[in-house]
């Protein structure tokens, strides 16, 4: 139906073990890659204050992108760090896990990396990305997700398992 960079739509024919057939919306993206970056004391998280216009609203969210084709995905998710909030992980990133946010009917890797430490290099080269960017107490963050402050599914399951570390 549509297959661009970014995005692939199609139809699949299902068949189900009983029989039961279907026809299916296919969403495949690219793997992204986002990072968790705590301060050298691991209390705070960096996080992006943005408005998602599909949602029409303004949410905390982790730094991430889309991985290029020729780009290991550790790279990508410490490049996004600098590019969004202009400040670079001290340090190499290990990665947490990888997940699929919406499995029943998309593909759409998303890696997730958590790293400890940054220097501030200046502004982010993004600058379409956040409206600002802070780093938030890793305490507070279980209130600004009841508060619907954090709601993608990315910053969510990162969080949480940064969080899980500790």
């Amino acid at each position: 139906m549509d297959d661009t960079r970014k995005a692939k739509l199609s139809i699949a024919h299902v068949e189900l073990p009983n029989g039961v057939e279907f026809e299916q919306y296919v969403l495949r993206i690219p793997q992204s890659a986002m990072t968790v970056l705590l301060d050298d004391a691991g209390e705070h998280v960096l996080m992006m204050w943005r408005h998602r216009w599909i949602l029409d609203r303004w949410v905390w969210e982790l730094p991430g992108g889309y991985v290029d084709d020729s780009e290991d995905p550790a790279v990508t998710a410490a490049r996004e760090v600098e590019e969004e909030t202009g400040w670079r992980p001290r340090g190499a990133l290990r990665q947490l896990f990888t997940f699929q946010p919406m499995v029943g009917m998309a593909d759409a890797p998303n890696l997730v990396f958590i790293g400890k430490g940054a220097e501030y290099v200046g502004e982010p080269t993004d600058i379409n990305e956040a409206q600002h960017v802070e780093w938030l107490a890793l305490d507070q963050v279980p209130e600004r997700i009841a508060n619907g402050e954090i709601v993608g599914a990315g910053s969510l399951v990162g969080l949480l398992a940064a969080m899980a570390e500790r």
